[in-house]
């Protein structure tokens, strides 16, 4: 073993990553981990384990009792909802067709050609940042930045002659860790604020946050996480990861006429097809524009949450096809398909992973395991009856722990904004405060946790360049950045209390 592996396994994140590493290959995993919930369900529904809680939509106290997965419905549950399961698991569909349109791209070299364009001499702090950057503001086109952002961060790196892993632990950093962070609003903003204005509604509270009630926040946020996430990659992740000797050897050579005409063909295509999207997205009553409830007006947030999808697919695949024919590699309507058709052979090892993952959480969504845990923690904080920042404190812990187990944002901030948004209020802290305290909490947390959608899709990714990257792996380099923006972000929030700044146009911080 080399000097580098060995300081590489040193310390608590070499023994993170050593652990990890020696647990099953991850598809066993979680078979086993759904074995484990299969079986504290049985124990939990037989002997009765319930919660009460507030649902600020039905406007009336919930008792959630645990379901037995061992009980006879339980058990046709498992059987029954196995395919559903599978087919309906978000992330599978969004990284099957995303990874269509990129595979023709980087099939026919476009991507190769374009970063080795791009990246000569860049300074390495700037295209770390760039990343973490790109990353951070993905999350106003909900899902995508996982299939696009993290991906091209590792081929970045590695057509910079840096460790791919490196760039894609930043990118996943900047899209997951620092996902509620823009310098933009968009749909989590709404989807959030509603949840919240509901909880104030049901307990009677008349109070009212808007949409950008926390944008002056997570615009500065955005910088600051940005070159934290770039300090962390620099100075901490790479030379952890130490130098490259993975499979993965991108051409440093000079580009050829052909290749260079071929760049400027698919810029062709790329402005061309921007400039349809620009209209058909921009102009008032535009074709995917549509009513959106929550500002009172004309928005795109239904296209970029649902249609945006394929718009990816055509972003990358058609300047990928204007390239191919251009370099002659692309010379029929087979050499077209043979480019989509690679790009799925190589998520053979995701689609099984996504089957047994899919599982694992349904059970865990099913049982009400996860809300049993949200709430009782939320009750356990509620009971230590602190007051000011010492409680938005022990909210952020709170919340940032369960995050580990229930990686939807919205089904979290359902079960504890009816808690914590009218308790806080009624202790003189703004509504704004308590959802940005949330938000902290919610984003720093994604990156650690397996049960994160997005997870296995990721793991399958790193080993893409390192095929011994096992969870261990890719917990232990997350880990440094989670750590970075729980405590910073946190700081940053404090610094804001403590000089009354506005949260957003309108929203204090007290009452």
């Amino acid at each position: 073993m080399n000097e580098i592996e060995n300081q590489k396994n040193k310390g608590f994140f070499g023994w993170i990553e050593r652990v990890g590493n020696k647990l099953p290959d991850p598809v066993v995993l979680f078979m086993i981990l759904a074995a484990i919930v299969i079986g504290v369900s049985g124990i939990a529904g037989a002997t009765g384990l319930s919660v009460e809680y507030f649902d600020a939509e039905a406007g009336e106290n919930l008792t959630v009792e645990a379901i037995s997965l061992l009980s006879a419905e339980g058990l046709n549950h498992i059987f029954n909802s196995a395919v559903d399961n599978f087919t309906g698991f978000a992330p599978l569909g969004t990284v099957l067709v995303t990874m269509l349109g990129v595979g023709i791209a980087e099939w026919t070299g476009l991507i190769e050609s374009t970063l080795k364009r791009l990246l000569s001499n860049v300074p390495a702090f700037l295209l770390s940042a760039a990343v973490v950057f790109a990353g951070i503001i993905s999350n106003i086109a909900s899902d995508v930045g996982y299939v696009v952002i993290i991906p091209l961060g590792a081929l970045i790196f590695a057509g910079a002659g840096r460790h791919p892993l490196a760039g894609l632990a930043a990118a996943f950093a900047g899209v997951s860790g620092g996902f509620s962070a823009n310098l933009l609003v968009g749909p989590t903003d709404a989807l959030l604020v509603d949840i919240a204005n509901a909880a104030l509604t049901s307990a009677g509270i008349e109070y009212n946050i808007t949409i950008t009630a926390n944008w002056y926040f997570m615009i500065v946020s955005t910088i600051v996480l940005t070159v934290v996430g770039a300090l962390i990659t620099d100075k901490f992740v790479e030379p952890r990861l130490g130098e490259y000797h993975g499979d993965y050897r991108p051409d440093f050579e000079t580009l050829t006429k052909d290749e260079l005409k071929g760049l400027r063909n698919a810029l062709i295509v790329l402005v061309i097809y921007a400039i349809i999207m620009a209209v058909l997205m921009f102009p008032q009553g535009a074709l995917f524009r549509s009513y959106d409830e929550a500002i009172g007006a004309e928005s795109i947030n239904d296209f970029l949450a649902t249609g945006l999808l394929l718009a990816i697919f055509l972003l990358f695949a058609l300047p990928g096809l204007a390239y191919g024919i251009t370099v002659g590699k692309i010379k029929s309507s087979s050499d077209f398909v043979k480019g989509m058709t690679e790009a799925m052979s190589s998520m053979g090892n995701y689609i099984v992973l996504a089957f047994f993952a899919a599982q694992l959480i349904d059970y865990f969504n099913y049982t009400n395991l996860g809300t049993i845990l949200a709430v009782s923690g939320a009750d356990l904080l509620e009971s230590v009856n602190l007051t000011g920042l010492p409680l938005i404190l022990g909210f952020i812990g709170v919340s940032g722990f369960i995050n580990l187990f229930i990686g939807s944002a919205s089904a979290k901030w359902a079960i504890l904004a009816p808690i914590f948004t009218p308790m806080l209020y009624n202790l003189n802290i703004a509504p704004e405060m308590t959802l940005v305290a949330y938000r902290i909490a919610d984003s720093s947390t994604n990156v650690i946790s397996p049960l994160l959608n997005y997870f296995p899709m990721i793991l399958i990714f790193a080993q893409r360049y390192d095929k011994k990257a096992g969870i261990g792996t890719l917990v232990s380099t997350m880990l440094a950045y989670s750590m970075a923006f729980l405590v910073t972000w946190t700081i940053l929030l404090i610094i804001w209390f403590l000089l009354g700044l506005s949260l957003g146009p309108g929203a204090s911080i007290t009452l």
